[in-house]
């Protein structure tokens, strides 16, 4: 597509083989075509590669361009410029709207979700690590044992029984330091403020 490279592909310039071809010259016309298939192809590889499934889509892209070509044929003037030039001006354009058709395309995944994503959001996440960090700070103005007692029974889901025996209490006691404990966390929370609070 680069208008030093006219001469690469054939003895015969593209200008002169397009000016053949409007003439009537069904040979010149078909190696018109050919030359002008492959620069296209080569175009669109190099335009398209990034897309997914844009490699595919090259051949049709490409084909798309030559037959543009050939319907403009008729009507191209040269206006000084080489013949490339109008190749490329209408490859450009094809590439283009082959772009914007593959972008918007919907991607197939490999596993479908069974439902609704209900992962949080960056906001949720943001607001729910707040929550924790004012949590944590409540805690640490909690006596040591009852911070132990409110972490085993509400972080790590241990029954009473099994905190009672982590911490040498009995299952009753875990439950009234518990309740002690929260309550205290609740009257912190009030003082303090917070999301909730």
């Amino acid at each position: 597509m680069v208008a030093g490279a006219a001469r690469i592909e054939g003895d015969v310039a593209l200008g002169d083989l397009a000016a053949q071809a409007q003439a009537g010259d069904a040979d010149a016309a078909a190696d018109l075509l050919e030359r002008v298939r492959t620069q296209a192809h080569r175009y669109c590889r190099a335009r398209l590669a990034s897309y997914a499934d844009g490699l595919h889509n090259a051949d049709d892209v490409a084909q798309e361009v030559c037959l543009a070509v050939l319907s403009a044929l008729p009507g191209y003037d040269a206006r000084g410029k080489p013949f490339e030039a109008f190749v490329y001006g209408i490859a450009a354009h094809k590439v283009a709207d082959a772009q914007r058709h593959l972008a918007r395309a919907p991607r197939p995944t490999e596993e479908l979700p069974d439902g609704v994503d209900s992962t949080p959001t960056p906001e949720e996440r943001a607001l729910d690590s707040a929550d924790v960090q004012h949590a944590m700070t409540l805690l640490d103005e909690l006596p040591e044992r009852l911070r132990e007692v409110v972490v085993l029974r509400v972080a790590a889901g241990m029954s009473a029984e099994e905190t009672g025996r982590s911490l040498g209490m009995s299952a009753g006691a875990v439950r009234v330091a518990q309740h002690r404990a929260l309550n205290r966390l609740r009257e912190l929370a009030r003082s303090k403020g917070g999301r909730h609070g």
